[in-house]
């Protein structure tokens, strides 16, 4: 990674803070699992669910994953498409609407995006600059501020590998208590590669924003140094940052403003000369003392997308079974022509269309063709089919379907996922999220009929994919994976390297055990399972455990936490589902994106004070962190 990416790479790998980005966490469960042992009863015997017409998985894998749709990107019209077959395919199958409902379509709002309505910068002498001269940062708070400005470097507050302070701090011995700082994008450009890797993390914009605040500033400027890859480039609003505000006013000026500020002292480039080493000593200072204006004016967008579901009825009466709903689901989702945070596309492929055959349109497929050997089975309950938009932004889909279910979660006995399931290699399955209930692992084993598959059993359900949605709210679930590649969110992920054989095998697997569930007299019980932890790096070198679990659908000021973990330090300071946390270990916490910092500069097994709001009202207590095992 260049200096040139590092604000737009780091910011979105940490969207999903209370569990690993998608690739790490996926290439993490690849690496392999023991086989759960157990001693759980089996629902009945393994007998293979049936099907009564020929496999339509070739076909839609081409459809969904097909340039025609331009990667399905959440609220686009080639996302609507998606839907749209998915409807069709579901009537074709027999599905019905939930109940109540009158059609497949269940409705959701989220942020779409941003827009700056206007926003300048001026001061004494100069007047109102040019609009091109200045953009709001798409995580700004919107307002007006006015006070000197302070140059503060590169804006990089490092923290020291064992989190006893920083050894990097661009605002170490500079007073920008309710000042306006201005600061270099990117990090030092001739600092040893050593350092350049230690400082990248570092150097996302939404960080800086967040250390600026942290340090006493009201509002933050970025400018492209002359060095910088770039030099003067206003940066662009782009939507991956726009979900939560920083906490700050936060603006992109021109070359122009800044050398403007620059006047009367060392030039703009001096400065970044003298920085540019790496040289922790070098410190920024006061540029302007009168009274410099700058007003973020931004709007952020919302709009209406559609999870997608139906269900089959059960063949007998359900009147008298516990919790008579089963549900199988996939999100349909993907990252559209990338420019988004969660892209890996290589050098030439950054606006190429991401068809998403594996992610996951692989999915989609394994539902549909579930749902065609299940519709003639004998059930004793109900078989919903959910299909979820906004996975990829934060499993917004499947945790509004919770917050607001069409089926009561508490009539659902089991919910089964489907993540990239299209490159069955080796034979391998992995089972996910055994853990939530003591049936799965004996259920797993025994379904596993002839031609067998190579089963990884793992225990955690706590995923980034939309059983931890389900798992959150107290139902067991089991999630079906078969592990990361190279063409993992990137323009590569095409339907001609879906294995839909493979999906097929996988689908009489899965099929076979949702028909037992469906049609057993008691419910699977569920089972809280504290979230399993890797080495240093696993979550973006994040060497600390807190138990916490951050709610990505619902905006609000501080950390939301959507759950804790059994057993977890959150658990134990007393912190439950639905508190927000606002200050932790003395740094304030606007959103996840500040909450996933501030772990940086705690420490291992020392108590940190944690404020947080409980039905509005204040709460303090200690939060002690963990090691990651």
């Amino acid at each position: 990674m260049t200096a040139g990416q590092s604000d737009r790479a780091y910011g979105p790998l940490l969207l999903r803070s209370g569990v690993m980005s998608n690739l790490l966490r996926r290439v993490a469960l690849a690496a392999g699992w023991a086989l759960l042992a157990g001693s759980a009863p089996a629902f009945g015997q393994a007998q293979p669910a049936t099907q009564t017409t020929p496999s339509h998985t070739r076909a839609h894998v081409d459809a969904l994953a097909s340039p025609k749709l331009e990667g399905r990107l959440t609220g686009s019209p080639g996302a609507d498409a998606a839907a749209a077959y998915i409807e069709r395919e579901l009537k074709r199958i027999g599905a019905k609407p939930l109940p109540g409902a009158t059609g497949f379509r269940v409705p959701f709002s989220f942020t779409s995006g941003i827009k700056d309505e206007g926003s300048t910068v001026s001061y004494s002498g100069r007047g109102w600059l040019e609009p091109k001269d200045v953009l709001a940062l798409s995580f700004s708070d919107a307002g007006s501020v006015s006070g000197p400005v302070v140059f503060a470097g590169y804006g990089l507050r490092v923290p020291a590998e064992n989190g006893s302070g920083f050894v990097y701090d661009s605002y170490a011995g500079l007073d920008v208590k309710d000042k306006i700082v201005l600061v270099l994008r990117y990090t030092p450009e001739k600092a040893e590669r050593e350092q350049r890797e230690q400082f990248v993390r570092y150097a996302a914009l939404r960080f800086k924003a967040q250390a600026a605040r942290q340090a006493g500033a009201k509002a933050m400027l970025i400018v492209s140094g002359p060095n910088s890859v770039r030099p003067g480039e206003i940066v662009p609003m782009s939507y991956d940052t726009a979900a939560a505000s920083s906490g700050i006013v936060a603006l992109s000026v021109s070359s122009d403003v800044a050398d403007s500020l620059f006047k009367g002292t060392k030039t703009l480039k001096e400065a970044q000369d003298a920085l540019d080493s790496g040289n922790p000593h070098v410190a920024g200072f006061p540029l302007y003392d009168g009274r410099f204006n700058a007003s973020a004016q931004l709007t952020r967008q919302t709009a209406t997308t559609y999870n997608v579901a139906g269900y089959l009825p059960a063949t007998r009466a359900v009147s008298g079974v516990a919790k008579p709903w089963v549900m199988l689901g996939a999100h349909y989702d993907h990252l559209g022509h990338g420019g988004r945070g969660s892209s890996l596309a290589r050098a030439g492929e950054e606006t190429k269309v991401h068809p998403g055959a594996d992610d996951n349109a692989s999915g989609v497929a394994a539902v549909l063709t579930a749902a065609e050997r299940l519709k003639n089975g004998s059930r004793g309950r109900n078989v919903a089919l959910a299909f979820w938009s906004g996975e990829e932004s934060g499993l917004l889909g499947s945790a509004a379907f919770t917050a607001k279910p069409p089926v009561p979660l508490d009539q659902l006995a089991a919910y089964f996922n489907f993540d990239m399931v299209g490159r069955l290699r080796d034979n391998a399955l992995q089972v996910q999220g055994a853990g939530s209930s003591p049936t799965w692992a004996a259920l797993a084993a025994s379904a596993n009929a002839d031609p067998t598959l190579k089963l990884a059993v793992q225990n955690d359900p706590n995923l980034p994919t939309d059983s931890s949605s389900f798992n959150l709210a107290g139902i067991p679930t089991l999630s079906f994976f078969t592990g990361s590649h190279e063409d993992y969110h990137r323009p590569t992920d095409t339907a001609d390297r879906v294995d839909t054989a493979g999906i097929d095998r996988i689908v009489r697997y899965a099929a076979t055990i949702v028909q037992r569930v469906a049609d057993a007299a008691d419910p699977p019980a569920f089972a809280k399972v504290e979230p399993q932890t890797r080495g240093r790096g696993a979550r973006d070198g994040i060497r600390l455990y807190t138990g916490t679990i951050p709610d990505y659908a619902t905006e609000t000021k501080g950390l939301l936490l959507g759950g804790v973990s059994a057993g977890g330090p959150a658990e134990q300071a007393g912190l439950q589902k639905g508190d927000v946390i606002v200050e932790i270990a003395g740094q304030s916490i606007a959103n996840v994106y500040d909450y996933t910092y501030a772990l940086d500069v705690m420490k291992v097994d020392q108590p940190a004070k944690v404020v947080y709001l409980r039905n509005g009202d204040k709460r303090e207590t200690t939060l002690t962190p963990r090691a990651r095992r």
